[in-house]
């Protein structure tokens, strides 16, 4: 019996054979349109009738902030080799020169935590100029934005990109273009025995890895989703207070994610407690990724932001309209 599952193989990138056009897209057109759609039905749930083509002109804004701090960290952060330093124009083309030819190489590598800042900086200042608040509105976006996320993910599978670590889980996938093993070695060949993988007596073997691009669609989208949209959006104390969930709540799932997912080539671990002889498949909670350090950052920054809003709710309900000067410029000043 077999303990993994091999990738569908009636899965492909394309959604028409042999034309440019993926599913992966498909799935963040389809992530854009489900936050655009809630947050029109929250901004139609409060009675807030914006003028024309703002919320358009704040996505516009958004997704173009999103994409630039994506593309930053995933080649500053997350690139170790020092490729785009010496191939700057790698950055926003989608061809590229090899062996002496133009090829279409696509735009690959985007940060997550790299767009949300990216996404933030974008917002708060077009929200900043329009004199709309940041915080109300943001926490309408944030009340919407896991359950497009969902879709990102399924896009990342679609791709068969972001998989997991090599694993013995009996939902263990093997994906088609993941790093291969020699079967030659004791490990791979024990490992095979105990998923019952039939092994070649030479070359390289594909090893299940879990599909943690499922994993984050589930946990970091849907049911983030349920708790911000149907709990955190229903009992908000204070405008913001949707915003800091949202990170807290993401970074907090994402950080144990992060175990299972495969770590970025050539940056691995940078936080190490503890030596382990084979870090392909063996475990230890004591190391820590990239992601996992950046996740972290975003909870203290997170809880942080919380301390702000909540000492300035308690200042707001404490000082009346008629507090001295020096009372409401603080106050202004913590909005």
């Amino acid at each position: 019996m077999l303990a993994y599952i091999p990738y569908p193989s009636w899965i492909h990138p394309q959604i028409v054979p042999f034309l440019p056009v993926r599913w992966y897209g498909l799935m963040y057109l389809i992530a854009f349109a489900i936050a655009y759609l809630l947050f029109r039905y929250q901004l139609r749930e409060q009675s807030i009738k914006p003028e024309k083509d703002v919320v358009l002109d704040m996505f516009f804004w958004g997704i173009v902030g999103l994409l630039v701090g994506a593309r930053a960290f995933a080649v500053t952060i997350y690139d170790s080799t020092g490729y785009y330093l010496h191939h700057p124009l790698q950055i926003i083309l989608p061809v590229a020169v090899v062996d002496g030819k133009i090829r279409l190489t696509g735009i690959a590598g985007m940060s997550y935590h790299g767009g949300l800042v990216g996404a933030t900086i974008a917002i708060v200042i077009f929200l900043r100029v329009k004199k709309i608040s940041v915080l109300q509105w943001g926490d309408m976006l944030v009340s919407g934005i896991p359950l497009g996320y969902t879709f990102g993910r399924l896009g990342n599978f679609i791709n068969a990109e972001l998989y997991g670590r090599v694993t013995r889980v009996p939902w263990g996938m093997v994906f088609p273009g993941a790093e291969s093993f020699s079967s030659g070695q004791p490990w791979v060949q024990d490992y095979a025995r105990s998923v019952g993988m039939p092994l070649p007596t030479t070359g390289l073997v594909n090893l299940p890895r879990h599909p943690s691009q499922l994993y984050e669609a589930f946990f970091e989208g849907f049911v983030l989703w349920l708790i911000m949209w149907f709990i955190v959006r229903k009992r908000k104390p204070y405008d913001g207070f949707g915003i800091a969930c949202y990170v807290i709540g993401y970074a907090v799932i994402r950080f144990f994610i992060e175990y299972v997912r495969q770590p970025d080539k050539g940056i691995d671990w940078p936080i190490r407690f503890v030596h382990v002889d084979n870090p392909v498949y063996q475990f230890t909670p004591f190391n820590f990724t990239t992601g996992q350090i950046l996740n972290v950052l975003m909870i203290t920054g997170a809880v942080v932001f919380l301390y702000v809003l909540r000492r300035r709710a308690r200042l707001d309900a404490a000082a009346p309209a008629s507090a001295p000067p020096s009372a409401r410029k603080l106050r202004k000043k913590l909005k």
